[in-house]
């Protein structure tokens, strides 16, 4: 398992870094790569110095103050929607869950579209505002998930999903009404709710870069525990798992990462759902693998999903979360009519 996990995790690190080189170069103005290494290079301590310095300065504003911290945003986005939907897939033992369909992202769309309807955006904590209000909701959103589908004090999995589907029609309709009521901020919410990473500067990513890392850190921790929730909750229990703390611990980090994603990004649907499934196809339903190459896997998805939403229509962009729609939803039905065989 681990030489399978250097071999693929290292192929990812390639991958990815040759994808960032590609979307930092290309855009309204192209710029060659090695321009794009060396102003890159030219601001790393110790060796920085080093770098001649054989660009224009709008070309190293472009780089390293518009579209570097675009890119690491949306590989620190990816990342955590990939390894956030693997997680609840995991545990929940369902291919069809993620992070949208459980709820998190429309609890988080409901505190946000608030804040904007009412002006309130910049209230309390300036900019940063309507991200804390998004992660609270987001938070709340799947607590009352997890009350709804407890019976007897024990969390049923079999309910989780439904429960999802259920508060994320409720809080759509919330958000429906607010984007009826408004008037003259009736395309911020909108634009918000379409999921972006336009204007996003290093601070975002500086946010959000502490969930994922302890988020991460607390799935790894339990892949050997989703391998064997595959089996059955009770077979898992007799093989030494703790059935009720895992699925907890599991859904309350995977929720966290998740709500860290969406306050920063808006809404962006079926990363969580995508990634996962595919990667499964290819390395086998392993979660000690499964779960690092998630996030790999969804940085990668994130950034290319960006980077054609920025040129397919240069000057004007497509919001990310169009991008992912578009390319999300045939596959959901794909998934969907997958899951009708296997059953039938």
């Amino acid at each position: 398992m681990q030489q399978k996990l250097l071999v693929w995790g290292g192929g990812g690190i390639l991958l990815i870094l040759l994808s960032i080189t590609i979307s930092l170069s290309i855009g309204t103005v192209q710029l060659p790569l090695l321009q794009v290494w060396g102003i890159i290079a030219h601001h790393l301590p110790w060796i920085g110095d080093s770098i001649p310095v054989r660009w224009e300065a709008s070309s190293e504003q472009i780089i390293w103050r518009v579209r570097f911290p675009r890119v690491v945003l949306g590989l620190l986005v990816g990342a955590s929607l990939g390894i956030a939907g693997a997680a609840f897939q995991g545990v929940l033992r369902n291919p069809l869950a993620d992070p949208y369909t459980l709820g998190v992202s429309s609890g988080a769309a409901v505190g946000a579209s608030f804040l904007i309807l009412f002006g309130l955006q910049f209230s309390w904590l300036g900019a940063w505002t309507v991200p804390a209000v998004a992660f609270a909701t987001g938070v709340a959103s799947l607590i009352t998930v997890l009350l709804l589908s407890r019976i007897d004090g024990k969390l049923q999995m079999e309910t989780v999903i439904l429960s999802g589907v259920v508060m994320h029609a409720f809080l759509g309709a919330f958000v429906a009404l607010m984007v009826s009521m408004s008037k003259q901020v009736v395309n911020e919410i909108i634009f918000w709710l379409m999921g972006s990473l336009t204007l996003r500067g290093w601070s975002y990513s500086l946010i959000l870069l502490p969930y994922l890392v302890v988020g991460a850190l607390v799935l790894f921790m339990f892949g050997r525990a989703m391998n064997l929730f595959s089996l059955g909750e009770a077979q898992a229990s007799h093989m030494g798992v703790n059935v009720e703390r895992t699925k907890l611990t599991v859904l309350i980090a995977a929720t966290l990462v998740t709500a860290a994603a969406v306050s920063v990004s808006g809404v962006i649907a079926f990363v969580g759902l995508i990634v996962p499934h595919l990667l499964r196809m290819v390395v086998g339903p392993d979660y000690r693998l499964l779960l690092p190459l998630s996030l790999l896997g969804g940085a990668l998805y994130v950034l290319w999903a960006d980077t054609l939403g920025r040129v397919l229509w240069s000057p004007m962009e497509i919001p990310l979360g169009v991008v992912t729609a578009f390319l999300g939803a045939p596959f959901f039905v794909y998934l969907m009519r997958k899951s009708k065989r296997a059953a039938g």
